[in-house]
């Protein structure tokens, strides 16, 4: 194996973390040379010899066993999220399958059904690499309104929600704690890269943040681990200003790579008075539907007229 690879890089970030004083170690202060906790410290805390542990964050070993991986994960001060990540690292070691060109994510006729059921709120669905697979009239209004609503039946068009995120100055506006929204999205995408580490299309989705993005690559160097499961935002809508949702991933069932993504807003409140506002500009029944997307694309045209925003990973760009 030529370099740390996955496993060892993570290894090394979560060591660094650590200070002495955390581990209940003395801090020597100038005389370390390290950030955080030297090898033979860890290796001591986990039980193992360093001389072991040395050749794991080096990628010249692939057989740790699950109790080893454990005790070292407890050295680490890992959460459970962060625990199991580290399983999936050392699986993916010791296997190296053949990269394979997988082919474009499609969406059942259960989870088109599931999408339209949940129409009362902005919903969409991402597949592995966040690309958007669907979306309902209102989460398009919501979250990507100066996009084509067709976008997603096109594998070549597809928006994909990381890069807009990093790449669209519209989403980057979108968020009122932007920064916030950037960690979530990078500590689930470490989980996603665990699980899938052979997909061509990650890496190239990774290696493309990493070049366009300097706060990308600034998180991802970070190697924080943590699932996009539930999580208030506050919004700043360019047609119904600030909207305050609760974003909540949720799995589907018979598709599990793929997740439905519903903004739900506490009742009564303001939020919930401005989407209902937004519901009845955005309708595509009404004849204030292409008018509101027509106008959200000239207001973002205006603001930035040479922003674009690429489709699907290896597939070129789109305007945005």
């Amino acid at each position: 194996m030529n370099g740390p690879g996955p496993l060892g890089t993570f290894l090394q970030a979560r060591r660094a973390r650590l200070r002495p004083e955390d581990v209940g170690l003395r801090d020597l202060g100038p005389r370390r040379r390290v950030a955080g906790l030297r090898r033979e410290e860890l290796a001591q805390l986990a039980g193992v010899s360093v001389s072991y542990y040395a050749r794991l964050e080096q990628g010249q070993s692939r057989g740790a066993s699950a109790e080893v991986l454990d005790a070292i994960a407890r050295a680490l001060q890992l959460d459970d999220h962060e625990r199991e990540h580290l399983h999936r690292l050392a699986d993916g070691a010791r296997h190296t399958p053949r990269p394979r060109r997988p082919r474009p994510e499609r969406l059942t006729a259960e989870t088109r059904d599931l999408l339209r059921a949940v129409d009362g709120v902005p919903a969409i669905v991402l597949g592995r690499r966040t690309d958007v697979l669907a979306w309902n009239t209102l989460g398009h209004a919501l979250l990507a309104g100066h996009l084509d609503f067709r976008d997603p039946d096109d594998p070549e068009r597809r928006p994909n929600m990381s890069r807009m995120l990093f790449l669209d100055p519209h989403c980057q506006e979108l968020y009122a704690d932007w920064k916030r929204k950037a960690r979530a999205v990078v500590g689930n995408l470490r989980i996603t890269v665990g699980r899938n580490p052979e997909d061509p299309l990650l890496a190239e989705l990774i290696g493309e943040l990493s070049m366009k993005s300097p706060q990308f690559a600034s998180l991802w160097a970070d190697h924080r681990v943590a699932p996009c499961d539930a999580a208030a935002y506050e919004l700043h809508h360019p047609l119904v200003g600030t909207v305050t949702v609760t974003q909540q991933t949720l799995s589907i069932a018979r598709s599990p790579e793929q997740t439905l993504i519903v903004c739900t807003t506490p009742t009564g409140s303001p939020s919930e008075e401005a989407l209902a506002l937004l519901r009845q500009t955005s309708d595509t029944a009404s004849p204030a539907g292409p008018v509101v997307a027509i106008h959200l694309a000239e207001a973002h045209a205006r603001a930035h007229p040479l922003s674009r925003c690429g489709g699907p990973s290896g597939l070129g760009e789109v305007p945005c």
